[in-house]
């Protein structure tokens, strides 16, 4: 089997599915990872922190690539952690792919598929406050709809905790959830490699945070720790 995920920015696999990463990794499933984002430009900024400033001059832009760079040493740390060897880094505008056009987005993401034909898609959760993780979905909808060609059998979708909560005006309503009482402490690992994109708690991404979530949904499923996932979409020949 095949699993692809399409992430936009690093570290959003593993706020939203590091453990079950590890679940279809140890399950020896060729799991490939896409990075659309950059997720750094949009902070502005050279300390990781967000800035209220909107241009960047040429010693800012500088500094920040170099974050970039920082930032893809991280995504090898944790990918390696959690086992996974196929992944790979676009270059969208972070937090500004809602200037992109669906037809763009989606047209890569199309050629993405093409190339590695996967059996299951994860993707962001449409109810969220990042207008990079809509317009991910609504072009992953788009790329994965069914075709003779397509051997993509399920679409699925999952939250990223401080983003997917704050969206008030709409709730997260998964029906799935995947029991990660022993991958737990490995996603967490994972999520310590990205260095500066953890705070402290009570920020939804804390360690600390991290785990009472997939307690949280544990306690919601019966396990002692889940995922949440909601399927957007199956397809199968016999019952």
């Amino acid at each position: 089997m095949k699993a692809l995920i399409i992430v936009a920015h690093p570290d959003d696999e593993i706020l939203g599915m590091g453990g079950t990463i590890k679940k279809l990794t140890d399950k020896k499933v060729n799991v490939k990872i896409v990075f659309m984002a950059t997720g750094i430009f949009a902070r502005r900024s050279e300390t990781y922190s967000n800035s209220a400033r909107y241009d960047i001059d040429k010693k800012l832009s500088t500094k920040m690539n170099k974050q970039v760079k920082s930032l893809r040493n991280d995504v090898n740390k944790a990918m390696s952690i959690l086992g996974v060897k196929n992944f790979q880094f676009e270059n969208f505008p972070d937090n500004e792919m809602d200037t992109i056009s669906n037809l763009q987005i989606t047209k890569k993401i199309e050629n993405i598929i093409s190339e590695f034909n996967p059996d299951i898609v994860y993707t962001h959760n449409p109810h969220d406050i990042n207008v990079d993780h809509k317009a991910l979905y609504h072009a992953t909808l788009t790329a994965t709809r069914p075709s003779k060609k397509s051997n993509i059998k399920e679409v699925i979708t999952f939250e990223v905790p401080s983003s997917t909560e704050w969206d008030f005006s709409s709730n997260f309503s998964p029906n799935i959830f995947v029991d990660i009482s022993k991958e737990l402490p490995v996603k967490l690992k994972a999520m310590k490699a990205y260095k500066n994109e953890i705070h402290d708690f009570p920020h939804p991404r804390s360690i600390t945070a991290l785990d009472s979530i997939a307690k949280r949904w544990g306690s919601v499923s019966g396990f002692q720790a889940a995922e949440a996932f909601t399927l957007v979409r199956k397809l199968q020949k016999t019952v």
